[in-house]
C-alpha cells in the first residue's frame, strides 16, 4: 500500500528512467496540464447557471485529495503524512458551510473558488514536475524534479524518492531489467 511517508534516500541510490519511463513522466505532465488548461477555461464561470459548481472542477478533488498529501510531503521535504489532505477537505467543508450559511447552497461561489484555486496549484505543479522529470531524467519519483534540477545546476546533491503511486516505479524497474540483461 502507498504511504505519504516521506523516505528520502541519498543520491545516486535509484537509477535514472530510461526512454519509456520518461515518455510515461511526459505524458502524465501533459495530462496534468491539459486538466489545468480546462481548469483555466472556467475561470470567471466557476459556479454554472443553474447554482451548481462545474463538473471541471468536482472532476479533480477526489483525485486532488489523494496526491496533495504526495505533492506537498515529497516535493517540500515534509513528513506531514496525511495531514495537507485532511486539511484541504476540512477547509472545504468549512467554505462549503459558510457558502450554506451565507447563500443557501453548499456550491457556492465560495466553495468553487477554492477548490479551483487549489485545483489549479496541485495539478500545475504536478504536469509541471512531470513534465521536467521526463526531460531531465529524474531518478525515483517525479515530485523531486525541481531537487534534481537544483542539483543539477548547483552541483549540490539533494536526495531522491522512490515513486509511492502509480506506475512509474514499476516501469523503471522493468525497464533497468531490461537493459542490464
Amino acid at each position: 500500500m502507498a504511504t505519504t511517508d516521506l523516505k528520502l534516500d541519498e543520491p545516486g541510490t535509484l537509477g535514472r528512467p530510461g526512454p519509456i519511463g520518461r515518455l510515461v513522466r511526459l505524458a502524465f505532465g501533459a495530462l496534468c496540464l491539459w486538466y489545468v488548461f480546462q481548469l483555466l477555461q472556467v475561470r470567471g464561470s466557476w459556479v454554472q447557471s443553474d447554482g451548481h459548481i462545474g463538473t471541471a472542477i468536482w472532476n479533480g478533488i477526489f483525485p486532488g485529495l489523494i496526491l496533495v498529501s504526495y505533492v506537498i510531503n515529497i516535493g517540500y521535504s515534509r513528513s506531514w503524512k496525511k495531514w495537507p489532505a485532511i486539511i484541504s477537505a476540512i477547509t472545504f467543508l468549512l467554505i462549503g458551510a459558510f457558502g450554506y450559511f451565507t447563500t443557501g447552497s453548499i456550491e457556492s461561489t465560495y466553495l468553487s473558488v477554492a477548490i479551483w484555486m487549489w485545483l489549479l496549484y496541485i495539478f500545475s505543479h504536478l504536469g509541471i514536475a512531470f513534465v521536467l522529470s521526463g526531460v531531465i531524467g529524474t531518478p525515483g519519483c517525479e515530485m523531486r524534479a525541481f531537487h534534481d534540477l537544483y542539483s543539477r545546476i548547483t552541483g549540490i546533491p539533494t536526495k531522491e524518492h522512490f515513486c509511492p503511486i502509480g506506475p512509474l516505479t514499476p516501469i523503471d524497474r522493468w525497464e533497468s531489467r531490461r537493459t542490464q540483461a
